[in-house]
């Protein structure tokens, strides 16, 4: 029976200290005035170089980020494996939009299909288009590509020709590549790329996964849409959901700039649209192959038990849960344990590049209701539970 409850399933990997620290941490950022001057700190000694690392590395960056390199990455790598948790590594490095740092992510990128191939216990590979080109360049080409000058047209088709390489060793491997979403401006370009790869690897299988965030509304159309396409053109889909992580910013952008705003009017609406989302998904899997990227319980059991109520293997290939690394072990090792397929998103970088991460899974964690409490609870009750049983 699936139980998100058993504590001792969720940190069998964890050691008493690796408890306490936690519980530390998740206490320390359930405060979101300690997180928002920690945030000021932060940026004032990136600003002027101040060295982080004596003071991140032991906290946030322990228990979010698997490593600075793709090696580093090997010791959580076998820690997920023996408990039948699989890792998708994520270079999470967020540098300046410069050719070069454009360049070193391209081709960390396809380091990280590389060190995939072959390993399948390593389940995805992943990438974020906007560190491939630029902001501004992704938001023109997504809403005024009309516009686009020579410069900018050629700088676009030089952002395809990366996004579409990246697909291509990804096929070359044999190696699923999610394509992550970003902000709403961004993400008409990249959903018509993601298309375009979509029906030239995935025709055997799923290879290039489209992210839907579904705290937009309009997610199921384009998803019902993905689905249209597969049956017209002979290809699996591959469809990643998570809910969204940009809402606060979406909804300021809406109004600045007077279009509709394109997130669910309330969180009950984002439940509603992102289970819809899964459970058509999952009806259609002779066409789809998804990742359900949640940290929520509820979400994560309506799947579960769909699948059981269909006949749908728990071990099919075509199905995968997904939860960030150092966040919801509960879900993950739990959901593993009872036979599902699970990946932690594995993310890392040197210290410097991956602070913007760390710092959104901080905020993340205080904006989400509940979250912090409940990741409290569950090392508080594992704690519990060891030392009762050290006293028997």
């Amino acid at each position: 029976m699936l139980d998100f409850s058993n504590t001792r399933n969720a940190f069998s990997y964890k050691s008493d200290r690796e408890l306490k620290n936690a519980q530390f941490l998740f206490s320390t950022i359930g405060h979101p005035g300690l997180v928002k001057f920690g945030k000021f700190l932060v940026n004032v000694a990136l600003k002027i170089h101040f060295p982080l690392s004596w003071a991140v590395k032991p906290t946030l960056y322990k228990q979010f980020v698997g490593g600075e390199t793709l090696v580093d990455c090997e010791k959580y790598i076998e820690i997920l494996r023996k408990a039948g948790v699989c890792s998708t590594l994520d270079y999470s490095a967020e540098g300046e939009q410069t050719p070069d740092g454009i360049e070193a992510v391209f081709q960390e990128t396809l380091r990280s299909i590389d060190f995939a191939k072959g390993k399948p216990y390593l389940a995805y590979a992943v990438f974020k288009p906007s560190t491939i080109t630029t902001d501004e360049l992704l938001e023109k080409a997504s809403e005024h590509r009309e516009n686009l000058d020579a410069e900018e047209k050629k700088a676009f088709e030089e952002f395809k020709t990366r996004f579409m390489a990246l697909c291509k060793r990804a096929y070359e491997n044999d190696v699923r590549i999610l394509v992550d979403a970003e902000d709403y401006c961004f993400q008409n370009a990249i959903d018509e790329l993601t298309d375009e790869a979509m029906r030239e690897f995935n025709k055997k299988r799923a290879i290039v996964f489209a992210t839907l965030q579904m705290y937009r509304w309009d997610r199921m159309d384009y998803l019902k849409r993905i689905l249209e396409d597969s049956n017209a053109n002979g290809y699996i889909a591959g469809v990643k959901f998570v809910r969204g992580a940009y809402m606060e910013a979406e909804r300021e952008r809406a109004a600045k700039m007077g279009y509709k705003d394109p997130i669910c009017k309330d969180k009950a609406a984002t439940d509603e649209n992102y289970d819809n989302g899964v459970n058509f998904a999952i009806s259609h899997l002779e066409k789809m192959e998804i990742f359900i990227g949640t940290h929520n319980e509820e979400s994560n059991m309506k799947a579960a038990k769909l699948m059981d109520s269909l006949g749908i293997a728990r071990n099919d290939k075509r199905v995968w849960f997904a939860q960030l690394l150092g966040m919801s072990d509960n879900i993950s090792f739990n959901l593993a344990d009872a036979g599902y397929n699970v990946t932690k998103y594995v993310p890392y970088a040197p210290v410097r590049d991956v602070l913007p991460y760390l710092l959104r899974r901080a905020e993340e964690n205080t904006s989400v209701a509940g979250q912090t409490g409940r990741e409290l609870k569950m090392i508080r009750s594992e704690i519990k539970r060891r030392k009762e049983v050290r006293k028997v």
